[in-house]
């Protein structure tokens, strides 16, 4: 098949992570070039990268030994998500940290002397992660608290003598502990009654209690400190969206975060002592990774919006200007690209459901719409950059993005609203979003496309299951066809997490036996194309052979393409190409010439 997609939609330079060494002024970037992450150095003031880069394959993170420039980076093997650990020296030298390609292992940060690393990992049962300790200098791996159940660590104490560490009691429900290296006995700091969550800790200067973001007794997240001493929670300041990504720099009691209104980050300061909050504007997008550079009184933070792939932007802290730190991003062969609209729908019981309606420009023609359905669920579509969609749009369709219930972003309450037995209330939020799009005059009502990955696959076979008639043509990436199969078969670590958002077989298996789009695939009229890479570890793929297996039997029009060396998400841009050409390909042969 000849590519449809052209490389510039794919191929766009991204920084996809970096770090901050103060000591010696300079930024640890992880940069992607035609799909291949680098390790740069940048050093402040300089026009470009410090050379030689660093090639690396599958580079998750890199983070700076302290006080040094050598830098703890993660890999994983072919999309397997099993993490492994390494050592980079600054002499180039690479050294492997774990060496347990069948475990993952999640980085928790270097003490305060540089000499000891922390990890969580499920070496000893592969359901559990448990928490270790690495000496930089000999390599020697300690398990320091073992315990059935998802331990991380989110921060190292200032004196090195504890850590600060995470207890998953669900994924939207956890616990913070003070885990002491003498001992090796946790005290709970965070005790609570309803699901709630902490994340973005720092210490405060006196090291007796620590800011963070949290959802505690309230629908969105805030800034709050808990003192140690006595664990008592207290807000500085919330607001009527979650505040996300919290910075803070000691020396001036200034915090930076984002809010997340509605999938679009809006920029704040906030000066402890002043009480005073400042706004920053950007381009429309997404803010991430915030880092303070006090030296330059700066702000860096990664930006990725629909106009523009994930790049590094300074905020001057003096007069509150933004601006890219270096252009990376290569002029698009055709249309530039579009940003879309927020607007919203009434589903079938009167809840609003917020979406993002990306149109062409300058079409007298009706249009074919794309539904895209984003994973999770407990996640959200942000306005932010998508190859396929951007060319989509370019060839005239029009892209509709809601976030159904179930979605993280509009509080609580709505994120649990499609949990056990509420899973079908989801499903209806798309046929209510086919239901408003059939009153834009602009649309073909009669070439409406579905399309969506992962728990977004799931509801894309199950709306062409058991709402058959609606759709033209439907793509589902990795997807699951059975949450009974699916929770079988699911990587063990996740498998609780996964109970906690769908049921049980034990305890729901009727359930699942009645919405299943793999006891429903005799009902589907639409031609489907399923995507599913070989080495997936959250949604095995043996949940889409089984349903292509199924179609297939009756004679179905249905596509089948194995992703050999990519997991969960697409990673190598060649796959990209591939596959995001496959998908337009096949609307094209479902819809015809537009």
């Amino acid at each position: 098949m000849n590519n449809m997609v052209p490389d510039p939609y794919v191929n766009q330079p991204m920084i996809s992570d970096f770090d901050y060494e103060p000591n010696r002024d300079q930024l640890s970037v992880v940069v992607k070039y035609m799909g291949k992450p680098r390790i740069e150095k940048w050093i402040l003031g300089q026009r470009g990268p410090q050379h030689p880069a660093l090639e690396l394959d599958r580079i998750t993170f890199a983070r700076y030994v302290t006080g040094t420039s050598d830098l703890i980076i993660g890999m994983d093997l072919t999309g397997d998500e099993r993490e492994q650990l390494y050592l980079l020296k600054e002499n180039k030298n690479l050294i492997p940290l774990t060496d347990s390609p069948e475990h993952v292992h999640r980085y928790g940060g270097c003490s305060p002397d540089g000499k000891w690393i922390a990890w969580s990992s499920n070496r000893r049962n592969q359901a559990f992660l448990d928490i270790y300790l690495q000496c930089l200098e000999t390599f020697e791996i300690h398990l320091l608290f073992a315990e059935d159940g998802i331990f991380s660590v989110a921060k190292w104490f200032p004196d090195g003598n504890a850590l600060l560490v995470r207890r998953a009691n669900s994924p939207m429900d956890h616990d913070l502990g003070v885990l002491s290296l003498v001992t090796g006995e946790i005290d709970w700091i965070t005790n609570h009654s309803d699901g709630a969550s902490y994340r973005d800790v720092h210490f405060s200067p006196c090291g007796e209690m620590v800011y963070l973001l949290s959802n505690k007794d309230s629908e969105f997240y805030g800034l709050a400190c808990v003192h140690l001493s006595t664990k008592k929670l207290t807000w500085l300041l919330r607001g009527n969206w979650d505040f996300e990504g919290l910075a803070y720099h000691k020396e001036t009691s200034l915090f930076a975060f984002t809010e997340n209104q509605g999938g679009i980050s809006k920029g704040y300061l906030f000066d402890l002592k002043q009480g005073a909050l400042y706004t920053w504007d950007t381009p429309m997008g997404v803010i991430t990774n915030l880092t303070f550079l006090p030296r330059r009184k700066m702000l860096l933070f990664q930006l990725n919006g629909p106009e523009h792939p994930q790049e590094l932007w300074v905020l001057h802290l003096p007069t509150l200007q933004t601006q890219p730190l270096m252009k990376l991003s290569k002029s698009f062969i055709e249309r530039k690209p579009i940003k879309p609209s927020l607007l919203s729908y009434r589903s079938f019981d009167g809840l609003n459901i917020p979406f993002f309606y990306y149109k062409p420009k300058k079409t007298s023609k009706k249009l074919p719409v794309v539904i895209y359905l984003h994973g999770g669920p407990e996640s959200q579509s942000r306005a932010s950059y998508h190859p396929l969609l951007q060319f989509l749009l370019s060839k005239g369709y029009a892209v509709a993005v809601p976030n159904f219930r179930g979605s993280t972003g509009y509080g609580k309450t709505y994120t649990h609203l499609d949990d056990g037995r509420k899973r079908m209330d989801a499903v209806k939020d798309v046929i209510s979003m086919v239901d408003w799009l059939k009153q834009d005059s602009s649309i073909d009502e009669e070439k409406i496309v579905i399309i969506g990955g992962s728990y977004g696959g799931f509801l894309t076979l199950a709306a062409i299951s058991h709402y058959p008639q609606l759709w033209v043509a439907a793509v589902d990436i990795v997807g699951m066809s059975s949450l009974r199969t699916f929770i079988e078969t699911t990587s063990p670590w996740r498998k609780w997490q996964r109970e906690m958002e769908y049921g049980t077989v034990e305890e729901d298996g009727d359930f699942f036996n009645q919405i299943d789009p793999l006891h429903h695939a005799d009902e589907i009229i639409a031609p489907l194309l399923v995507i599913h890479g070989v080495n997936d570890p959250r949604v095995p793929i043996g949940e889409s052979e089984q349903i292509v297996h199924k179609l297939k039997q009756r004679g179905h029009s249905v596509t089948y393409h194995r992703m050999e060396g990519e997991g969960h998400k697409l990673v190598n841009p060649e796959n990209e190409i591939t596959v995001y050409s496959m998908i337009a390909a096949f609307l094209k042969q479902c819809i015809g010439k537009l």
